[in-house]
């Protein structure tokens, strides 16, 4: 019995003792409790998250843990330690995964399941992201030119990921940046601060920016928006052309419309000057329709007006010029729709006499003269320094003179200009001697326009030099030097010429003389003082025997102290031809031959007459 009951105990002892050591064991697991913790969002690698609870003990080899759930991936057991698992292409960031990581740790005890915790890892939130403007709030948008100052336009809308406050700021360097302002700042909302025009201006840009007001680092973004103006029914038609009242005011003077007709006139459609007759509405972007009308002046439908497009019509002949030479009429244009914007104008209907004759100059070519000076502005003249005046006349006025003419010149000269008298102006300071300039005056009768044109010719004189008093007189004037110059040339010419001459003589008498020595005659130096006193001559023998005395002739037809030597008294030539010897005395070769006639001799000498002459006073030598 006794030892039945030992062997119960032993056996409880036994189930004691494992039932001990699972206790034992298990209390590792059942040690540790959830973990609670907080990490930075962009936190590097291995950063630290928690301590795990579960304390080391000689059984605790047996003990494993793992990280399970849905943000298990981001988180490593270092030993007792859970490290944040990042990488660099996977930074932790607490607008992508939310603002609370959560997984669970198991314990196992020889594989078997021995305890769950939960663990819950807040992302703290770190200032790294800029405000973000929604799209559809800084879309082009259009308002009304109508809308009322200081009422909200538009609305504008940036979120920050970080959840920062956001304040909105209009830039005040923007171009329209004056047309809007922003009272509350957080909220967004863009308020008109003066009045729009769509006539002036059809598109407004501007700059806004979102700013976080809650950081230190005030991070910030912009946005270009652009407001379209819608064109309101605010302004009233207007007649063209437009003549704006002020630069920058949309405001026109309406213009006086005028025509010219005859007696003569009837059923045709006026051409108006300015013209045609035409408006406009003032609101460009509407461009309501109009309709014309005349309020006076039609004289019972003697004018009409065509009310969609304002042409006036003449529906029947004016009967006595005399009595209505001018007709004004008042017309009116208004909207269709809106009768009360309406714009008034003048008409003026001129009756003229019929023009028969076109005005005319007197002459096609004026000639005009200005004197070169200092002077800003001189007039100018033509012959016998008389002023110079190109008028036309007109054979449709007694007297010639049209008083609608208009001159001008064509093209318009920056030296010049023509009053309305006819009378030439030049800025003479700017002109220089010698200058000429060919102007186009043209003349224009303002009623009929016709026109006609002349050339004026004008020329600038040097100081002191007179204006020439005619045609003949600019002709000797500035032919002047040109008449010089072409008698310097002649003069050059025939000193030229006569020089040529001179040399040919010359050089035709010294090649004679080279090429027949002989031929030519000696002539005696002495003479007798009873015969003649002059010099010496040469000649030839054909000069004495033919063409210098005549042969066989009682006549004396020599010149006086034309002598030869008697053939007789020569000394015996030593050869036919004989020089001078070193003395200078000459030797003398027969110019007679034994059939001609006697010359006259005195004392040595012969005179060649033809006749024998006697003087005993004169012997030989």
């Amino acid at each position: 019995m006794m030892k039945m009951l030992r062997s119960w105990r032993v056996l409880l002892w036994h189930v004691v003792l494992r039932v001990s050591y699972h206790v034992v064991t298990a209390s590792l697991c059942r040690e540790g409790s959830d973990i609670f913790a907080s990490v930075r969002e962009n936190s590097p690698t291995g950063e630290f998250i928690s301590n795990i609870s579960i304390a080391a003990g000689p059984q605790a080899n047996t003990i494993r843990l793992c990280l399970t759930g849905r943000n298990a991936n981001w988180f490593y057991l270092e030993g007792r330690t859970i490290r944040l698992n990042s990488l660099v292409s996977r930074v932790l960031d607490r607008e992508v995964e939310g603002s609370v990581l959560i997984a669970e740790l198991t314990c196992y005890e020889n594989d078997i399941i021995q305890g769950n915790y939960r663990i819950l890892v807040e992302i703290l939130n770190e200032n790294d992201n800029r405000p973000n403007f929604l799209l559809e709030t800084i879309q082009p948008f259009t308002i009304s030119e109508l809308t009322a100052v200081n009422s909200v336009v538009f609305t504008v809308k940036a979120i920050d990921a970080d959840g920062d406050v956001i304040s909105y700021i209009i830039d005040p360097s923007s171009q329209d940046a004056q047309f809007f302002r922003i009272d509350l700042p957080n909220s967004g909302k863009v308020v008109l601060n003066k009045p729009l025009d769509y006539e002036m201006r059809t598109h407004l840009q501007l700059i806004v920016w979102a700013q976080e007001s809650n950081t230190v680092d005030k991070f910030n973004t912009s946005a270009v928006l652009t407001i379209n103006i819608k064109d309101g029914d605010d302004q009233y038609p207007h007649f063209l052309p437009c003549t704006p009242v002020s630069p920058g005011v949309p405001i026109c003077t309406n213009p006086t419309y005028t025509a010219n007709i005859t007696q003569k006139h009837q059923d045709m459609a006026l051409e108006f000057s300015p013209g045609p007759i035409r408006a406009e509405d003032g609101d460009r972007g509407i461009n309501t329709s109009l309709t014309y009308t005349i309020l006076s002046g039609g004289d019972q439908d003697r004018f009409v007006i065509n009310n969609s497009t304002g042409e006036i019509r003449l529906t029947r002949a004016v009967d006595d010029r005399r009595l209505t030479p001018n007709f004004k009429l008042t017309i009116m244009v208004c909207q269709v729709d809106d009768r009360l914007k309406y714009s008034v104008a003048s008409v003026l209907v001129r009756v003229l006499y019929e023009n028969t004759f076109p005005p005319t100059f007197n002459r096609t070519i004026y000639k005009g003269f200005i004197i070169q000076s200092s002077s800003p502005a001189s007039i100018v003249s033509t012959y016998g320094n008389q002023v110079l005046q190109v008028q036309v006349s007109d054979l449709d006025f007694t007297d010639g003179l049209n008083p609608n003419i208009h001159y001008s010149l064509h093209p318009p000269s920056g030296l010049y200009q023509v009053t309305q008298g006819g009378v030439l102006i030049a800025r003479t300071d700017q002109l220089h001697d010698f200058d000429r300039q060919i102007l186009q005056v043209v003349a224009r009768d303002e009623e009929s326009g016709e026109e006609v044109s002349a050339s004026v010719d004008i020329e600038v004189l040097q100081r002191g030099q007179a204006v020439p008093s005619g045609a003949l007189m600019e002709q000797q004037l500035f032919g002047d030097v040109d008449s010089r110059l072409a008698g310097g040339i002649a003069v050059l010419i025939v000193i030229t010429f006569l020089s040529a001459v001179l040399f040919l003589l010359l050089w035709t008498i010294r090649r004679r003389h080279l090429q027949d020595p002989e031929d030519h005659s000696t002539i005696a130096f002495g003479k007798h003082p009873n015969v003649v006193n002059s010099p010496p001559v040469l000649t030839d023998e054909s000069s004495h025997s033919g063409r210098a005395f005549g042969r066989q002739s009682g006549s004396f037809h020599g010149r006086q102290g034309v002598y030869t030597r008697r053939p007789s008294l020569l000394p015996p030539p030593s050869s036919s031809h004989q020089k001078k010897d070193e003395g200078g005395a000459h030797t003398w070769e027969a110019l007679k031959s034994p059939g001609e006639s006697t010359g006259v001799h005195v004392g040595n000498i012969t005179l060649n007459t033809g006749t024998p002459l006697q003087d005993d006073n004169i012997k030989p030598d």
